[in-house]
């Protein structure tokens, strides 16, 4: 009697626990879908242009891979005529997440950033963040803003080395 009872007692602790670790389970994976759903907007606030010819090219990068000039590893991109300064930029329904933006002032509209013969931008440009230049562009991590909520905002001041 005693065997049966102590039988039925393992098999109904055995129930509880797969069911538990079953909610456990459960619970874990709302909360992955959850963090993989969140989602948010980044409005990008750029300031200092020089004139308003051309349009500013406004490129997100989402890792440092290609950061800040490689097309190809590009999120999101935008080129937009300059008609107020400052001009803003939205990105919209971003996975949570790290990203850096870069920016052109792209004054003869080709949507690159064109450079003179020693290799030094003759067009303006900026970075999220505003990291200090010095002789490279930064690195991803210096320019990198952190989407976690339903609104991020940055200001980026255009700099030009002319």
């Amino acid at each position: 009697m005693k065997r049966k009872f102590y039988q039925k007692a393992q098999i109904l602790k055995a129930c509880l626990l797969l069911s538990v670790f079953g909610i456990a389970l459960d619970v874990s994976k709302i909360r992955a879908n959850a963090n993989n759903n969140l989602s948010g907007n980044l409005t990008v606030e750029i300031n200092g242009f020089r004139n308003r010819k051309g349009q500013a090219c406004v490129s997100l990068f989402a890792s440092s891979q290609g950061f800040p000039n490689n097309r190809k590893n590009v999120v999101q991109r935008q080129c937009n005529k300059i008609t107020a300064v400052p001009l803003t930029v939205n990105f919209r329904n971003l996975k949570a997440g790290n990203y850096a933006v870069a920016i052109i002032h792209d004054t003869n509209g080709d949507g690159t950033l064109n450079r003179n013969d020693i290799g030094m931008p003759i067009e303006g440009y900026g970075f999220s963040r505003n990291p200090e230049i010095r002789t490279a562009a930064p690195k991803f991590n210096d320019a990198a803003v952190l989407i976690a909520g339903p609104n991020t905002n940055v200001q980026v001041q255009l700099l030009y080395l002319d």
